[in-house]
């Protein structure tokens, strides 16, 4: 019924992932190539039939939109007065880093993780302070003891947590999630829970909205949401902000609408809507080939590549790939393979902790395109491998 092989053409487009030579091949920033499910389609191209795109609002049926989403496929239920609009995750972060934190202020990280974080804090004059993840066995943990001190240091105020982990792909469990929430009620710190990426989880495998967990979380967290990673609206700027706590909601909805950033274009509210109302037969299928296509990147890489290991994340597209056997030097390999094959993944020092050992690749794409991805990696591997 959806036609994910079809390739999208989105050179010239002025995309940020496809401004690139004609020999290149991008797989690194985490947008999809796949046209958005029709509906999403049919509701913007009614928008420009008004041909007048003046202001717009959030409305409730926005609102109404989301609830009945994390309702009906998350088990979580929250009320309209709880939800505030945001042009963007990253916007709504760095809104609350600056009207919640001071100038100063320790905020934490479980690294490594998405490297956006960091300009938030570091371009707002905080401190950002590394809980570096646990890795043994090609697996992620937190390191619960490390992570306490960091919280319990008197300056911290804040931890900007990921659900589903970028880059790792890890789901957090409810009792991660319950525990998290205790130490950060424990010493005052709040939680920001970025869970851009819930709707991506590979089939029988779920996610745990981070409010959910108990009443401390619900005390001291800033849930964030949007449409934008799961039916590739990245474009549009739109997200969602849930906080059940009166006093944060209060605060952020300030912090949002003096940065001017609470406002929607023209579009987003009906993508949004039809994305949530009438979209989830197409975001099944859409992670129905996400699953295979990720499925065949590991069986290509563990036939062909043994020396790469991949990560087994069950949520996101991306791919997280440990290189440790052939360098401790990714930023090198990257431009490696960019300059010697045209592949273009992300080097996984930006994300800090022990990025220095992994690349993460995009696989959102159609099978083609990562057949081509994957005979480049290997080509460009071996090159490298020669090479030293």
């Amino acid at each position: 019924m959806y036609n994910f092989d079809e390739v999208v053409t989105r050179y010239n487009t002025a995309s940020s992932k496809w401004d690139v030579k004609n020999n290149e091949l991008p797989m690194s920033i985490a947008d999809m190539d796949f046209k958005t499910c029709p509906v999403v389609i049919e509701a913007i191209e009614n928008r420009i039939k008004i041909g007048a795109f003046g202001y717009s609002y959030p409305t409730e049926e926005w609102k109404e939109s989301i609830i009945n989403w994390w309702k009906n496929y998350h088990n979580f239920t929250f009320d309209s007065q709880n939800i505030i609009f945001s042009t963007g995750v990253i916007p709504s972060i760095s809104a609350c880093v600056n009207r919640l934190t001071n100038i100063g202020d320790n905020i934490v990280l479980l690294t490594p993780v998405y490297n956006i974080f960091v300009n938030s804090i570091v371009n707002h004059g905080r401190h950002l302070v590394e809980s570096e993840l646990l890795y043994k066995d090609n697996e992620y943990s937190i390191d619960y003891l490390d992570l306490e001190e960091k919280l319990s240091h008197p300056l911290t105020t804040m931890l900007i947590l990921c659900n589903p982990h970028n880059p790792i792909g890890k789901i957090w469990d409810k009792d991660d999630l319950y525990k998290i929430a205790k130490l950060c009620k424990q010493y005052g710190v709040i939680v920001l829970s970025d869970e851009i990426h819930c709707d991506l989880c590979d089939a029988n495998s779920s996610y745990t909205p981070f409010l959910s967990v108990s009443r401390d979380a619900q005390e001291i967290g800033v849930m964030l949401l949007s449409a934008s990673k799961a039916f590739n609206l990245a474009g549009l700027q739109g997200s969602a902000v849930v906080i059940l706590n009166e006093l944060t909601f209060n605060k952020v909805q300030r912090a949002l609408n003096s940065y001017e950033v609470a406002e929607p274009n023209f579009f987003v509210i009906d993508a949004m809507i039809s994305a949530f109302n009438n979209g989830r037969e197409w975001l099944l299928n859409l992670n129905d080939y996400l699953e295979k296509n990720k499925n065949y990147a590991k069986t290509f890489i563990r036939n062909n590549l043994p020396n790469l290991k991949v990560i087994d994340g069950k949520a996101t597209y991306l791919l997280w790939i440990d290189c440790r056997e052939i360098t401790s030097n990714t930023d090198e390999l990257q431009e490696f393979l960019k300059n010697e094959t045209g592949l273009i993944l992300s080097n996984g020092s930006s994300y800090k902790g022990n990025g220095h050992y992994f690349l993460r690749m995009n696989i959102a794409t159609q099978r083609i395109r990562l057949e081509d991805g994957l005979k480049r990696l290997e080509n460009g591997i071996r090159r490298f491998l020669k090479r030293k």
